[in-house]
């Protein structure tokens, strides 16, 4: 039902820094943008919808320009947190929390595995102003606001063997990201977590250096996992979110009506996003379902995985002094 109102809200229809153009009537604003996809790309398109909703919102003399850098051309999501930071090159981008985290030590607390509880209590978290102290610590430390939020990138586990249940899968050599909380959360499941990079799952999968890892529908279907792991328990333990942000330097640049109109659209565009990518996600593992490239098995013991992350995820919290952040997360309905 949630998401479904979601959805309803979504139908709505290389110097940066707010660059003012003269023109007959009144000044040009021209904002830059990046991303390191196409345009088919769910980022991408959260993107173009922002840029749609600012021109629909803004009702102000000057005239609104959209660059969009599309395929790497200013770089990774890294480079665009930094450029934002520094107010040069990109205006305004998605990046992963991590890449904010060099600025911000918060900024990791936004999508640790086993956070969100399910979509509903993802997506009303990130609807709340609940990850206020993220973002004010984020803009205080890095000069970026975080206008909107996109991602719903929902993470299974992939493996050789089926799996349902704790007992299945502890043991169990499983690739996971560099992050020490990565490793945390699946010792506490009982599995064997070893860091590996990305591009090494598949050998190492196929090799049987490891017998698992995890991702969500779209990164299963671009690296093939599902020809060397193809059971996907279907264990949830992450939704992704990924932030639609926009350098404070521009920001302040820009006259405070069009700032709100770019406030909204930011909002707007972000719950377009996790529409988007949630949606196609499902459909996405559907098709290779149906296609016979994976089997997608129930995890039947998720309330298990969620007793286990509470103490990780409540000392990781304590860590950084913000239990209660976490504890106000949680209590989100």
């Amino acid at each position: 039902m949630y998401l479904k109102k979601l959805a309803r809200l979504a139908g709505v229809g290389v110097l940066a820094g707010a660059v003012l153009i003269p023109t007959a009537q009144a000044d040009k604003i021209t904002l830059h943008g990046a991303s390191q996809f196409d345009e088919s790309h769910a980022f991408t398109r959260l993107m173009r919808k922002f840029e749609a909703l600012t021109k629909l919102y803004y009702t102000g003399p000057h005239e609104l320009e959209f660059v969009m850098h599309l395929n790497s051309e200013l770089g990774l999501e890294k480079d665009y947190v930094a450029y934002m930071n520094q107010g040069i090159s990109v205006d305004y981008a998605v990046a992963s929390p991590s890449h904010m985290s060099t600025f911000s030590k918060l900024a990791t607390l936004i999508d640790p595995p086993m956070l969100y509880r399910d979509a509903g209590h993802w997506s009303r978290v990130l609807d709340s102003d609940v990850l206020k102290p993220i973002v004010d610590d984020i803009y205080k430390r890095a000069d970026i606001e975080i206008i909107g939020y996109g991602g719903g990138g929902v993470r299974h586990l992939i493996v050789n063997k089926p799996v349902t249940n704790m007992a299945e899968i502890s043991k169990v050599p499983i690739r996971v990201m560099g992050a020490p909380i990565q490793t945390q959360m699946f010792n506490a499941f009982g599995m064997a977590p070893t860091v590996i990079a990305y591009s090494e799952v598949y050998n190492a999968i196929q090799t049987g250096v490891i017998d698992a890892a995890e991702n969500e529908a779209a990164g299963i279907e671009q690296m093939k996992f599902y020809e060397v792991g193809p059971n996907i328990s279907l264990t949830g333990h992450a939704i992704t979110v990924r932030p639609l942000a926009i350098s404070g330097k521009t920001m302040r640049r820009l006259p405070e009506d069009l700032q709100a109109a770019i406030r909204q659209a930011g909002k707007d565009a972000g719950t377009f996003g996790r529409v988007v990518e949630i949606t196609e996600g499902d459909q996405k593992m559907a098709k290779m379902q149906s296609e016979g490239k994976l089997k997608t098995i129930q995890f039947t013991e998720r309330a298990q995985l969620i007793s286990a992350a509470r103490p990780v995820l409540e000392d990781y919290f304590q860590k950084l002094d913000a239990l209660d952040l976490y504890k106000a997360i949680q209590a989100v309905e």
